[in-house]
């Protein structure tokens, strides 16, 4: 099957709220995203909760290289208390829109169906703040939605996110050197194969595995009792943008010739992305055939990566 890039919404936040901060210059976020590593692989933490994306990564931690690839950088500002942050968040304002996250979602109540913590990381573009409340472009679609001040500073204390600091933001986006797309792209690949390996000395959940591990067991946890928190876990958030993140993996793979890892990153979209109908409507040995079809497509896409001159700045990545 020929591959397709897809255009639309989804799940994707700090993407689309790094894209607002970097303004007329930004890369699209399908460079956004890949400069992340965030496509690179497939983890269940803590041998429970599943995530397309690499093992032991989280979002926090694929930012500075992401911006550093593109040639930018930003000061991260974390505060102790509520009222520190506020007047650092007033402070900051005052020379434009602020990046924030992780937030909890489920305070988010301008989201309809939003009435407390659900363990969801956010990221959001703040653009003003007074004594009642605050405005923001909200990625998840709500442009210039407003909250009262309450329900933000508990969201932004972020308690229920299981990384991260609370009252965490960033401001001062600078552009230190002119990158073009295609070298950001080709500047992330080393950071993608080094996640991809299962290398990188993360603190893990006793339990987490990765990979084709992590694919083999989710199947044998959906084939045999798919929990309603599991199945809505995955068809309203991880499958969306696993398949997205990979599609767009492949379009950067592609334009930078990685013609290879091109294929078995849009093979691996494809794949996850067929999860959400047999997920969504129960069939759910359906689900796991196609979850044990993914899992060695992930020492696929490291081997392909083999002897394309691609510069390394750490040791072995040969898969564990």
């Amino acid at each position: 099957m020929k591959h397709i890039p897809y255009v639309g919404s989804g799940p994707y936040c700090y993407a689309n709220s790094f894209a607002m901060m970097l303004g007329a210059d930004a890369p699209s976020t399908v460079a956004i995203e890949f400069a992340t590593s965030s496509p690179f692989g497939m983890q269940l933490i803590g041998g429970t909760l599943p995530f397309f994306d690499p093992f032991g990564w989280t979002p926090e931690a694929g930012f500075d290289a992401a911006l550093d690839a593109m040639g930018w950088t930003s000061a991260v500002t974390k505060s102790n208390s509520e009222e520190d942050a506020l007047a650092q968040l007033k402070l900051a304002l005052s020379d434009g829109p602020v990046w924030v996250g992780p937030v909890e979602m489920g305070h988010l109540r301008h989201q309809p169906g939003m009435n407390g913590p659900i363990g969801a990381d956010h990221y959001l573009v703040v653009l003003s703040v007074d004594d009642e409340g605050v405005r923001m472009h909200d990625p998840q679609g709500y442009p210039f939605a407003t909250l009262p001040l309450d329900d933000f500073l508990t969201a932004w204390r972020a308690e229920t996110i299981d990384y991260g600091d609370p009252y965490t933001m960033r401001t001062d986006f600078r552009r230190v050197r002119v990158v073009q797309e295609d070298e950001a792209i080709r500047a992330s690949v080393p950071a993608a194969m080094r996640w991809l390996s299962m290398k990188h000395p993360q603190h893990l959940p006793e339990g987490t595995i990765g990979n084709e591990e992590a694919a083999q067991r989710l199947a044998s946890m959906i084939e045999g009792e798919c929990s309603d928190g599991l199945r809505g876990h995955l068809i309203h958030f991880a499958v969306r943008v696993g398949a997205r993140r990979l599609g767009d993996a492949a379009t950067c793979l592609g334009r930078i010739d990685q013609a290879e890892a091109a294929g078995i990153a849009s093979e691996q979209a494809l794949l996850i992305g067929s999860l959400q109908f047999p997920l969504a409507v129960g069939r759910d040995a359906e689900a796991a055939a196609i979850l044990r079809k993914l899992a060695p497509t992930y020492p696929r896409l490291l081997s392909s990566f083999g002897g394309k001159n691609i510069m390394l700045d750490h040791d072995d990545i040969s898969p564990p």
